[in-house]
């Protein structure tokens, strides 16, 4: 535990609050010591108040923690750790590399330590012991949450891309067939219905033939985007591969799926009137349901896939 002269010394007072009524002052500096030597060369790029960003806010808090310490203002969770978490995000959107959002508070550190240094002849050996204590606690802190809210963010965006499919944003076959499975058992331990269905694209190939795959993909990205909107929040959908999509109805009734591609078609319709696409699209699909057509993903897409089959050999006909 810190001595409670330590704590409420005048000397540490009126350093503290040098810090607060100089924050502005201390944060160019660190700006100024970044750009020296490249030290930080994202810097260069910006304009002053970018390149100031938090770090004014970061110094009153430090200047508030020196005189005042208060454990929660360190925690994760904190309105301090948000706001850190908030700067990183920001640095890094602006082509700050983790190393460099680092190293902006390693600068911070010197830029204070040195006035600190300046004023020692001012400050006891205590005073000078609970200083660095205290500015260590939260230039650490500070640079803690901005390595936490880089992993975190380098982790979930590796976690979404091993999910998802990368044209459309849709789950991928893998995921989908693996929330399928999960939903059919949550449906068979509380009595409820769950429908698949399960469609491709007419005539895709011809698309992508005759006006490239640009074209192709854009149709892609387009029908994902419809099909995403048809969903309810509990509903999932998915990209299986090429063309083919299926989309997951949890607590449906028989009428679910034919209901839902309906008004799927109807939006399909719509765009094609709209001209945004070189081609009109059309649609054959499939529908299968727990626990009629089956109790597992397997049987669901084998009986949805023969739907699909069918309803395209019929419409050729």
């Amino acid at each position: 535990m810190e001595p409670l002269a330590a704590a409420t010394s005048e000397p540490l007072a009126q350093l503290a609050d040098e810090i607060r009524t100089e924050a502005w002052t201390l944060a160019l500096a660190v700006v100024e010591e970044g750009l020296r030597d490249d030290t930080i060369p994202p810097l260069a790029r910006l304009g002053r108040i970018g390149q100031l960003g938090d770090m004014p806010t970061f110094i009153a808090e430090l200047a508030e923690h020196l005189l005042h310490p208060k454990p929660d203002r360190l925690r994760r969770g904190s309105p301090l750790a948000a706001l850190v978490r908030d700067h990183a995000r920001e640095r890094e959107a602006l082509g700050f590399a983790p190393r460099d959002i680092v190293t902006e508070f390693l600068v911070l550190r010197r830029v204070l330590w040195r006035l600190v240094l300046d004023r020692s002849a001012e400050l006891d050996a205590t005073d000078v012991f609970v200083l660095e204590e205290r500015l260590h606690a939260v230039i650490d802190s500070l640079v803690t949450e901005c390595v936490v809210a880089y992993f975190d963010r380098a982790t979930s965006e590796l976690s979404h891309k091993a999910r998802h499919d990368p044209l459309t944003d849709l789950l991928n076959h893998a995921a989908f067939t693996r929330e399928l499975e999960l939903e059919l058992e949550r449906a068979k331990r509380y009595g409820s219905s769950v429908t698949l269905v399960f469609f491709d694209l007419d005539d895709f190939k011809e698309i992508n033939d005759t006006y490239g795959h640009a074209a192709g993909d854009h149709a892609l990205r387009r029908v994902a985007q419809l099909l995403r909107g048809e969903l309810r929040q509990s509903d999932l959908a998915g990209r299986m591969g090429g063309d083919e999509f299926a989309a997951l109805l949890v607590e449906s009734d028989p009428k679910t799926g034919d209901i839902f591609l309906g008004r799927l078609r109807a939006r399909l319709d719509e765009l094609g009137v709209s001209g945004e696409l070189m081609v009109p699209l059309a649609i054959s699909a499939g529908v299968s349901r727990q626990p009629d057509d089956g109790d597992d993903a397997q049987a669901l897409f084998e009986v949805a896939d023969t739907r699909l089959y069918e309803a395209k050999r019929a419409s050729a006909a």
